[in-house]
């Protein structure tokens, strides 16, 4: 009996123990991808044509495909050994390994092998290799739905199919960049080759940045230092040039769009007609205050006419394509905010405006396109609030929109080829991921998968997520984590961190409140408090909150940040002279920012990656935000944190990855000259062989830098 009680002890003491587990620095910072990410469905997607969704699931046998619908269970659909027959049947290799398939790219099945990525037809078994494996490893490798690939090999354009590979330029260098992204991955541009619709022609980029200054970066790990000059613009400097072409590979022949001058604009958004006649581009000048979505004749490169013109005082900034209807080629959707929400728009090719199809005081994220007539349109948005993500089914016929997601969460969703079912993954706070399968005219749901909480075991800190208003009366949406084992009559120290630039949103309703990381609850479980913010000029909530930032940046970022200080400091267990700052990138010019203009606030500070002068920042996102250093004289002298470095009172870390080239090096080692010289001690720490953010097992490193150094100095 004495036996049976001393286990049951023991049984109960270790269970308890397990609840209280704490995280380590590789649980928090590399395991939270991995073992400790909340349970998925690897490879979850529809399968063409049909309601019918396909998951890779872990077996006793290895990796198995399994099928199932709204109506029936998910069940075995293809195992290796099933898949090996129909590559034997095609002549090919077999594998040893369950591959990654894409399903939903029409009936056949699209997967790599041997390093080749081939599209086999399971009905017939033949197979069709799209991206053989002699160019694979290419740069810009992108196939058209004709049987042809394009790729960039030693700075020039290729296209290959049947007839052969065709080399489409010559006189590819660094300096002259073929089919690769412009205007550094501004403007929602992120490739550099447009396929047609039938997929014989292709439109593409030509950037020259022969008048654009070197800028070095050094590879410190050759020996002797190598250094490998990039091209950075700098704001106020001279930009590259852009032009588009269009290469027919069924005639070999090249023609170039007349975009005209000035040869400083932005090219942005290409989009091709239906009927593969017509380029649209939506040019836009220097000044980023003035838009045209401009139609070229895709045969002549002969400019047709501007549909429509956008202008703002302070800037457009054109981030997704045309869209044309399913069932009407004449008329296409135009994404705006001009009406001071990101909303879509409603043309005909003549330019004409023939309605607003969505609006209200919220933001529509992402077009997911059409149902199989076209009648309905399906997109996500922030309507029921900002820190939420819900799918909406709007009818183009009477301009009623429905929401298809249950509101209080974050929903990432696919759709049927036929627009008739849903699959939809979500998270919220508290919940790590639900993923359910929607059939829309039913309303019936089938549930895939509930989560459980990967972190049950671990002694966790009380999240919650708040609104706080600043001086000019906004809701500003806060997280704070409270310590483990909080005791309301003890005062804690608190970190607060914060971004506080555009296109970027700290809080959401998402599980561990949109942190993609579980640093806050490591620190929770070490006795802090850890407090974020979304001060104005952060996304998802309209262009008057992001645009009060325009030639000013950071004077309405500290301001909310005083907000919420005096938050803070109403909290009768935070320890006011025991608060640390940190944030990266336009978070760490945020941090340095704070820290000299508001001295003893914060007792230490952490800037990762951080802009130290705007002259220094290149010209689109600068230029964007702040004008030139000619028009906005005084906006760069204010935030040109270099030369007030004599007024750093508190500790201050800096943190930069040495091959940055983004936020490159010049900032922070500019920033650490000027505080020897004027007698301020300051920390700095470089991560070789890192860019702009720290990556892989060394970000585990760099989260143990910065926990240790406000553990030294919040004491």
């Amino acid at each position: 009996m004495k036996k049976i009680c001393l286990l049951l002890l023991l049984i109960s003491t270790m269970a308890v123990q397990s609840q209280n587990k704490w995280l380590t620095m590789e649980d928090a910072m590399v395991k939270n991808r991995t073992s400790l990410a909340p349970e998925n469905l690897k490879q979850l997607q529809f399968l063409y044509g049909t309601n019918d969704y396909v998951y890779l699931k872990k077996t006793d046998s290895g990796d198995v495909w399994f099928k199932g619908n709204i109506k029936t269970t998910a069940i075995s659909f293809l195992t290796l050994d099933q898949l090996n027959d129909h590559l034997k049947l095609a002549g090919l290799a077999t594998m040893k390994t369950m591959p990654n398939i894409t399903f939903n790219r029409g009936i056949e099945w699209v997967m790599k092998l041997n390093g080749a990525t081939i599209a086999l037809n399971p009905v017939t078994n033949k197979a069709n290799e799209i991206i053989s494996n002699t160019i694979a490893d290419k740069e810009a490798v992108e196939e058209s739905g004709a049987g042809y690939t394009a790729f960039v090999d030693n700075y020039n354009l290729f296209v290959s199919g049947a007839e052969g590979t065709k080399r489409v330029t010559t006189d590819g260098s660094k300096n002259i960049v073929y089919a690769q992204s412009v205007h550094r991955d501004e403007f929602g541009i992120n490739k550099g080759t447009f396929w047609s619709n039938n997929g014989k022609l292709l439109a593409f980029y030509r950037m020259d940045q022969t008048m654009v200054t070197d800028y070095p970066i050094i590879d410190w790990s050759q020996y002797p230092a190598v250094n490998e000059n990039i091209k950075y613009p700098m704001a106020g400097g001279q930009s590259h040039q852009v032009t588009v072409a269009v290469y027919n590979a069924v005639i070999n022949n090249t023609i170039w769009i007349n975009t005209g001058l000035p040869v400083e604009q932005y090219l942005t958004n290409i989009a091709w007609s239906p009927d593969d006649k017509w380029i649209f581009i939506a040019v836009l000048n220097r000044q980023q205050d003035h838009l045209k979505l401009n139609q070229y004749n895709a045969t002549t490169g002969a400019f047709v006419k501007t549909l429509f013109e956008e202008k703002d005082p302070a800037y457009v900034e054109p981030l997704v394509p045309m869209f044309f209807l399913k069932n009407n080629p004449s008329q296409f959707i135009w994404q705006s905010n001009r009406d001071g929400w990101n909303h879509l728009y409603l043309y005909d090719l003549n330019g004409n405006m023939l309605k607003q199809l969505t609006k209200g005081n919220w933001e529509v994220l992402e077009v997911k396109g059409f149902d199989a007539k076209g009648d309905n349109l399906f997109y996500s948005a922030t309507e029921e609030s900002p820190i939420t993500k819900n799918l909406y089914q709007l009818s183009l016929k009477s301009g009623l929109s429905k929401r298809i997601t249950p509101a209080t969460a974050v929903h990432a969703t696919q759709i049927s080829t036929d627009g008739t079912t849903v699959l939809d993954s979500y998270s919220a706070n508290g919940n790590p991921r639900t993923i359910n399968c929607t059939e829309l005219k039913t309303g019936k749901t089938s549930l895939l998968l509930q989560a459980s909480n990967p972190l049950a075991d671990y002694a966790l800190g009380q999240l919650s997520i708040f609104t706080i208003k600043n001086k000019a009366g906004d809701d500003l949406y806060c997280r704070l984590y409270k310590p483990v084992n909080f005791d309301s009559s003890k005062q804690y120290p608190v970190v607060v961190y914060w971004y506080g630039g555009p296109h970027a949103q700290m809080i959401l309703n998402a599980w561990n409140g949109g942190a993609g990381d579980y640093w806050f609850q490591y620190m929770a479980e070490r006795g802090y408090i850890v407090f974020t913010l979304d001060t104005r000029g952060s996304d998802n909530r309209g262009k008057a909150f992001e645009q009060i930032i325009h030639r000013k940046l950071g004077e309405p970022q500290m301001e909310d940040m005083l907000s919420g200080v005096d938050y803070l400091g109403s909290l009768p267990f935070v320890n006011k002279n025991r608060m640390g700052l940190f944030g990266w990138s336009f978070g760490g010019f945020m941090t340095t920012d704070f820290l000299l203009h508001h001295p003893a606030v914060f007792k230490a500070g952490v800037a990762g990656g951080p802009v130290m002068d705007w002259k220094y920042y290149e010209i689109m996102y600068g230029e964007r935000y702040m004008d030139t250093p000619l028009e906005n004289t005084e906006g760069y002298a204010k935030t040109n944190l270099i030369s007030q470095a004599g007024k750093l009172k508190d500790k201050l870390l800096l943190i930069h990855g040495l091959q940055d080239p983004v936020v490159v090096q010049q900032h922070s080692v500019n920033f650490v000259k000027a505080c020897v010289d004027n007698g301020v001690q300051i920390d700095y720490m470089i991560y070789p062989g890192h860019e702009h953010n720290v990556l892989g097992k060394d970000r585990a490193h760099l989260y143990q830098k910065l926990t240790d150094y406000f553990i030294q100095n919040l004491k």
